[in-house]
Order: C-alpha cells, then sequence, then structure tokens
C-alpha cells in the first residue's frame, strides 16, 4: 500500500489520540450561536475563573456549558490525575446537530415552519 494511500493516512491519523481530559454534551437544545456566546467568554481562561464566569452568566447555555466543564474537570482529576489548580479550557466548540422542524399555523391557512436548533457542545482542558 502506498504511503499516501487514503486508508493508509486515516490509520495513521487515528493512532494519534487527543490525551487531554475532555468532555461532550451532543443533542443540546441551545443553538451555535447562543453556545458560541458563553464559550467565546470561558475559552483560554483557567478552570476557576471559567466557573465564575459561567455561574453569574444570565444566559440559558450557560448552565449546561458549566455541568460540562465540571464533567471535563472531574474527567482530568480522576482518569489523568492532573490538579484542579493548574487547568485551563484549551479548547471549547459548539459544532451543530440536527433540527427538529415544527409549524406554527398563521392566518388565513398558512403554516409557517418553526426550526428549533440543536448543537453538540465540546470542551477540552489541559495543564499549564
Amino acid at each position: 500500500m502506498a504511503k499516501g494511500h487514503r486508508s493508509q493516512i486515516k490509520r495513521e491519523r487515528n493512532a494519534k489520540k487527543d490525551t487531554r481530559p475532555s468532555a461532550k454534551l451532543s443533542y443540546a437544545r441551545v443553538s451555535v450561536e447562543k453556545a458560541c456566546f458563553v464559550l467565546d467568554a470561558i475559552r483560554g481562561k483557567d478552570v476557576q475563573t471559567a466557573l465564575g464566569i459561567l455561574t453569574y452568566s444570565p444566559r440559558y447555555a450557560s448552565s449546561l456549558i458549566k455541568k460540562l466543564l465540571e464533567s471535563a474537570i472531574a474527567n482530568a482529576e480522576n482518569n489523568n490525575n492532573m490538579s484542579r489548580e493548574n487547568l485551563y479550557v484549551a479548547e471549547c466548540y459548539a459544532n451543530k446537530g440536527p433540527i427538529m422542524k415544527r409549524i406554527k399555523p398563521r392566518a388565513q391557512g398558512r403554516a409557517y415552519r418553526i426550526e428549533k436548533r440543536m448543537s453538540h457542545i465540546t470542551v477540552v482542558l489541559n495543564e499549564r
């Protein structure tokens, strides 16, 4: 098999496993745009500061992301033996999930479509 063959490239890419502690929330009932407002606020911050920001943020997505960050911290402490004081948010992003399509009746027999968007939110931590 040639070095540049597609299956060879995929095998090499999948062999490199990311060992950083992370947590993922799939099918969160919040749109990507609204989740990114909160994620932008905590990206690059240490975990104590990020938890403080999420605790007092009035947005709905902040409560979801706070639970997700606490889960990532627990993963770092239990699985990777990292200390909580040295952790910071290395990456955090939201990807688009499926869309629930609903119909709202309107005047004169028309129907408007309502799209209830979902997202997949990921938080990756690292040590300083």
